[in-house]
């Protein structure tokens, strides 16, 4: 029995990132029974060795009771929860090779944040596609402001778990949750996942603004107008207003926008300092979900007909090698409006 008084499940985590290992160490600290799955075997067997995930947390040791895999019949089998967080561009491919069978009574979770290319599905969207038999019902998102190293030091913490199942959601916000790592539950699936994929696209504006030398009235604009926008077009799409007003919205939208652990925000102020995006990805080791949100949200905005003035001024400085100061000075000059 953990210190929060939950019996012992069995779960696995497909990622074994920096986030899907901080939430397989916050989970066993729960007294659950940890499988993780890296999908390099050399790297899983290092791992399993030296009891430390070297790459993304060093540092940081990884309890004898974790189990460390690349085999994912093994994370998967039997599990009460399968966890995934791994990048929304390679989403498809890894859960594609397990049998919707073998995991159609389990509770999945996705803790992925990005909207899938060409589809535009979301998370959710993308798993229930592969995994057919996984009712809708137990298919959770858990979304909000959660940088990994602060929920790693137990620096009070706070998220939301959504499925359109509340009763779901309420389990996994149990299962989740420690005194230091807070869970709000959620019918709102589809807000709760479109604020934390799009949040992603205004951190990189926020760090190309903060790259270019802006200061704090600059910064106070984009998170308010980039939210504006984001609220917009989720609402469009079927979420509820007051979702974004949240923590799996403009929560994780501020500390996105503000951290300088924020991997988008680093994106954006590389940028902003004169850096093109190849050489900045070249020098990356994890992925900033924002670069090809940015590509899915301008053409959600075509789709929906939701203007996103702050997006597309994104994808152009990402993908059509727009200077950024060209790109702030037609944003300031757009036609004058009321304040939506």
């Amino acid at each position: 029995m953990s210190e929060t008084g939950q019996e012992p499940l069995d779960i696995g985590v497909i990622g074994a990132g920096s986030w899907g290992t901080t939430l397989s160490l916050l989970l066993h600290s729960n007294g659950h029974r940890l499988t993780l799955y890296e999908f390099r075997p050399e790297i899983a067997k290092a791992m399993e060795k030296r009891r430390e995930n070297f790459e993304f947390l060093p540092g940081i040791e990884l309890p004898e009771e974790l189990r460390v895999t690349s085999d994912l019949a093994e994370t998967v089998d039997g599990k009460r929860i399968i966890l995934i967080a791994v990048p929304t561009h390679v989403l498809r491919g890894v859960i594609s090779k397990i049998d919707g069978e073998t995991v159609k009574d389990a509770v999945i979770v996705s803790a992925t944040k990005g909207i899938e290319s060409g589809t535009l599905l979301r998370i959710s969207e993308i798993i229930k596609s592969v995994w057919s038999q996984v009712p809708e019902s137990k298919i959770a998102a858990l979304s909000g402001p959660s940088l990994a190293g602060e929920a790693l030091k137990r620096i009070p913490t706070t998220v939301v778990s959504a499925c359109s199942s509340i009763q779901t959601a309420q389990w996994v916000q149990r299962v989740f949750y420690t005194p230091r790592f807070r869970i709000y539950a959620s019918e709102d699936i589809i807000g709760v996942e479109l604020g934390g994929a799009l949040k992603n696209v205004i951190a990189i504006a926020a760090g190309i603004s903060d790259g270019l030398g802006f200061g704090d009235n600059s910064k106070g604009a984009l998170l308010t107008r980039g939210l504006a926008e984001i609220k917009r077009l989720g609402v469009k799409m079927g979420g509820q207003e007051a979702t974004f007003a949240g923590l799996s919205g403009m929560g994780d939208l501020i500390t996105t926008c503000v951290s300088r652990m924020s991997r988008n925000h680093t994106v954006g102020e590389k940028i902003g300092r004169g850096m093109k995006l190849k050489e900045i990805l070249q020098e990356m080791i994890m992925v900033a979900e924002g670069i090809n949100t940015a590509r899915a949200a301008s053409e959600l905005s075509r789709k929906y007909e939701v203007p996103m003035p702050i997006v597309d001024a994104i994808y152009s400085i990402l993908f059509e090698d727009k200077d950024p100061l060209t790109a702030v000075g037609e944003l300031m000059e757009r036609q004058l409006k009321v304040e939506d």
